[in-house]
């Protein structure tokens, strides 16, 4: 028997034994979903309720032992295979709605953040892994960010959690201040629209927030945001190369380590090349919408049955601050530069 042939012969097995795993994922993500239906929890993010019920799970009662191939599976197939899907979310058309302007400013930012983020970790002493984390979170959108440029920093889960809890903390407390601010820094609409994409956490974040004012403050910091997540790719591709350049020279040999090659990064390009060229009908996009965040809330729930509080605590608070360093910078950053554009 061929290697071929007998990888084609363990996989029905692999995937029977992952089969109860993202069974509990996805009952923890559908959990999830009830919970973002009830009063005072809407704010939060299905995604977000799926680590926090997952964490509570791991650390109560426990990870059971039948569910580890199947925490494995939904933290790597199921991620990168949302990840993929979102990019049915974006279109080339909206960067052009957006503008040269816009683009630059919301590029800058996210260049600067990010920098900003893992230099003041290396200053704080946070681990380089789970400042990058918290860079890209801050940077880029929030809890997809954090899990997609895992892919290539390789952080510990633990490390995973705390970077999402640090861009909820944030990101919700943008949300809830950046409302009451359009009209006392005299921000027009488009302006108010431009400011919440470019520095808002969260994509569902961004449109709590935006709405506020009105419709055309909404569409706009949507669109705003939506050009933001199309940075992700270009950023996982970078962060893979660097990563690679890092962990070595020459391997044995001679012969120079290939950096991580990102498919799932190349498929979500894809995603966003089809959606720009064929029309999609908008129920078919809508199902496309909701089976992303399924699959992102039940990654993440899986990686909060993976997460020992314990190892939290045992990082202190060094990277909440660091996470409230870098909201501080992009809010303060991204306004700077939308006053300065008109």
């Amino acid at each position: 028997m061929t290697d071929t042939s007998r990888a084609a012969a363990a996989r029905p097995s692999m995937l029977g034994d992952a089969a109860p795993g993202v069974a509990l994922a996805a009952a923890i993500a559908a959990a999830a979903y009830g919970l973002h239906q009830a009063p005072f929890l809407g704010a939060l993010s299905p995604m977000i309720l799926a680590i926090l019920i997952g964490i509570g799970l791991r650390n109560t009662v426990g990870a059971p032992a039948w569910a580890g191939p199947g925490i494995a599976f939904s933290m790597r197939r199921l991620l990168r295979l949302a990840i993929i899907l979102l990019g049915l979310q974006l279109t080339a058309a909206q960067v052009v709605q957006v503008g040269a302007v816009g683009v630059a400013i919301i590029a800058a930012v996210l260049i600067a953040t990010f920098a900003f983020t893992v230099a003041a970790g290396r200053l704080m002493g946070v681990d380089r892994k789970l400042a990058q984390l918290i860079a890209a979170g801050t940077s880029i959108c929030g809890a997809s960010a954090v899990i997609a440029v895992n892919t290539v920093a390789e952080a510990p889960d633990e490390d995973v959690a705390y970077a999402v809890a640090c861009v909820t903390v944030f990101g919700s407390l943008s949300m809830a201040l950046y409302p009451l601010l359009p009209g006392l820094l005299h921000l027009d609409p488009r302006a108010y629209g431009l400011w919440t994409g470019a520095s808002i956490h969260e994509i569902a974040q961004v449109v709590a927030a935006a709405y506020q004012p009105g419709k055309a403050a909404g569409d706009f910091g949507t669109m705003a945001k939506l050009t933001r997540v199309m940075m992700l790719a270009p950023m996982v591709i970078g962060l893979g190369f660097l990563a690679a350049r890092r962990r070595g020279g020459p391997a044995a040999g001679g012969a120079r380590k290939a950096p991580p090659t990102p498919w799932f990064v190349i498929g979500f390009i894809a995603m966003v090349g089809i959606n720009s060229v064929v029309p999609i009908p908008p129920g078919a996009k809508a199902v496309a919408v909701a089976a992303t965040t399924f699959l992102l809330s039940a990654a993440l729930a899986a990686m909060g049955l993976e997460t020992d509080v314990r190892k939290l605590r045992a990082k202190g608070l060094r990277p909440l601050l660091l996470g409230a360093a870098a909201w501080l910078f992009i809010s303060g950053f991204s306004l700077a530069l939308v006053k300065l554009a008109g």
